[in-house]
Formats: C-alpha cells, sequence, structure tokens
C-alpha cells in the first residue's frame, strides 16, 4: 500500500513593500512637529496648574477644616490645630448675615457700574472704528492707560480726589457734596473701576469691530446708509458676543471687588471689614473676624466663586434666549 502523501499549496503573502523614503520623511516630520507643540504647551500648562488647579484643589480641601483648640490648655484651651468639620464652614458662610448684606452691596454696585461701562467702552470704540479721529493709536493708548495703573494706585489717586480737605475739584461741587457718605460710596467706587476697565472693554469691542469685513462698511454705504445706521444697524449687533464676554468679565469681577473698599474703609471705618465679600474672606483669612482661619475663608470663596458662576451662566443663557428670539 503507497501512501500518498498530498502537498498544499500554502498562501504566503508577498513581501510589503519598504516605506518609500518620503512617507517615512512625512511621518518622522509629524512626530517632531507633534512633540515640539508640546513642548510650547508645557510652560503653559506648569502655570496653569501652579497657579490655577493647585489653589482650587488646596482652598476646597482647606474649607472641610477649621482651626480648633487642641483642649490641651486651661478651660479646654490649648493649641489651635487643623480639624476635619465637614459641610460646618460652608453652613457658615450661606448663614452669615455680613457675607449676604455685602453681597447685595456689590449686586447694587453692578447694576449701575457695568452699564455705564459697557456703554462708555462701547462708544469708544466706535469712535475709534470711526473715520472721525485722526491718530486712533494715540488714543486708544490713551484710554487704555488707567488700566496699566495698578489697582491700589487708582484707588489711593481717587481717594485723594473725594478728600474734602485737599481735593481739587470737589471746592467747585455745590456745596455740601461727600462723595464718601454711606449714600454716595458705592457710586464713588462705581466712578473708580469705570475709569479703570473702560479702557480695557474699549479694546475687546474694538478687537470685534476690527474682523468685520471693510466691504460691508462700503456695501451699506453705496446703499445709502449713513454713518449713524452703519454703526447702530451694523456694527452694533455683531459685537453681540463681545459684549457678551465683556459683561461676563465684568460679573466675575465685581463679586471679587476689592481693591477700591480696602482703600476707601481705611479712610471710612464706618464701613467695616465686611463691605464687600472679598474683604469679609481677606479679613477672615487673617483673623481680624469671628471666626477665623482659612477654612471658612476658603468656604466663603467657593460660595463666591459659585455665585459668580450662576450669574455668568444665567446672563449667557438670557443673552441666547433673546438672540434665538431675534
Amino acid at each position: 500500500m503507497t501512501a500518498v502523501t498530498e502537498t498544499r499549496d500554502t498562501a504566503v503573502p508577498p513581501p510589503r513593500p519598504a516605506p518609500a523614503p518620503a512617507a517615512r520623511r512625512r511621518r518622522g516630520r509629524g512626530r517632531r512637529e507633534g512633540v515640539t507643540g508640546w513642548l510650547f504647551l508645557a510652560p503653559f500648562a506648569v502655570l496653569f496648574t501652579v497657579v490655577f488647579l493647585v489653589p482650587i484643589i488646596v482652598s476646597v480641601r482647606s474649607s472641610f477644616f477649621a482651626q480648633v483648640p487642641s483642649g490641651g490648655g486651661l478651660y479646654g484651651g490649648g493649641e489651635l490645630v487643623d480639624t476635619f468639620v465637614g459641610l460646618d464652614n460652608f453652613v457658615t458662610a450661606a448663614t452669615n448675615g455680613a457675607f449676604w448684606a455685602g453681597m447685595g452691596r456689590v449686586v447694587l454696585y453692578a447694576a449701575v457700574q457695568i452699564p455705564v461701562m459697557i456703554i462708555a467702552a462701547l462708544a469708544l470704540a466706535l469712535l475709534l472704528d470711526s473715520f472721525i479721529v485722526r491718530r486712533p493709536a494715540l488714543f486708544r493708548l490713551a484710554f487704555f492707560l488707567p488700566y496699566a495703573v495698578p489697582g491700589i494706585i487708582a484707588a489711593m489717586m481717587w481717594l485723594y480726589l473725594y478728600t474734602p480737605q485737599v481735593s481739587p475739584f470737589l471746592p467747585y461741587l455745590p456745596e455740601g457734596t461727600d462723595l464718601m457718605s454711606p449714600q454716595t460710596i458705592l457710586f464713588s467706587m462705581a466712578n473708580m473701576t469705570t475709569w479703570t476697565y473702560t479702557g480695557y472693554n474699549m479694546l475687546i469691542f474694538l478687537s470685534a469691530l476690527q474682523a468685520v469685513p471693510r466691504d460691508l462698511y462700503e456695501a451699506a454705504r453705496i446703499d445709502g446708509a449713513s454713518g449713524w445706521q452703519i454703526a447702530l444697524r451694523i456694527k452694533v449687533p455683531l459685537m453681540r458676543g463681545a459684549a457678551l464676554l465683556a459683561v461676563l468679565l465684568s460679573i466675575i469681577g465685581t463679586i471679587q471687588l476689592f481693591n477700591e473698599p480696602v482703600i476707601m474703609e481705611a479712610a471710612n471705618s464706618w464701613m467695616g471689614k465686611d463691605f464687600t465679600p472679598m474683604m469679609l474672606t481677606y479679613n477672615t483669612m487673617m483673623g481680624e473676624l469671628s471666626p477665623s482661619g482659612s477654612g471658612p475663608a476658603s468656604a466663603y470663596s467657593l460660595l463666591m466663586a459659585l455665585i459668580a458662576g450662576v450669574l455668568a451662566i444665567a446672563y449667557a443663557l438670557l443673552q441666547r434666549r433673546k438672540g434665538d428670539a431675534r
């Protein structure tokens, strides 16, 4: 009996051709560009982590702790030690009448200051974008210059101007005018911040205007539109996104109002150390208010961040709803 062996042809795939030199160079260049991009991003990532993320994490952790006497001293005293207290700091912050009174002052301040500042910034941006102003770069620098002045220095300068004994312009106002009374103090601070930040917001609006194609304006002029009509019906609607950004930044900044009231409080002790939520947070951290320590101060700061976020989101949703309605 003869054994028959069957041989099966095994399909062997052909050898893969070596990649072309051009393809290898493209892949190598892509990898190098990717590494270069990450290297350029690394400094920002490090700074963002150190300056932004780490403080937030530390603040959140600190908000669950408070400095409590260890009990080793006389009458239950002793050295203060950090003790986990859960949500007690948040309950204290949320039920503190001084915090909500300060928040009410800040909201009243924002209701006056933000609209005035935004309208003034919009008017300056439209003025610089028109053909009326010659040498707009000089005026742009002049309008932006107050923002370059440090906040504390600007507040001290305005305090000097508000002080009746040394002010150069108060003598020319009606007799009895007091710009640092309980009735006028918020408006005086609103004037200080409006002077500082109008130029900053003007640049936001001006950037949005300069991104609009000039052909659109020329077409409107050919159709017979006047300068006012172009400004009100073309330029202003196109700056809706820039206005949203400016108002959102202003809301967040207003909740953090600190430099101006601190300087004003130095000359007006009736304001107190808790005139604004930020002052309350700072003085709680410094131990000038009770309860003191980083735990309650962190709770106040996180509550302020939550309120600022809610107000910003509410404003953004309102503007979106108005845009959809149009």
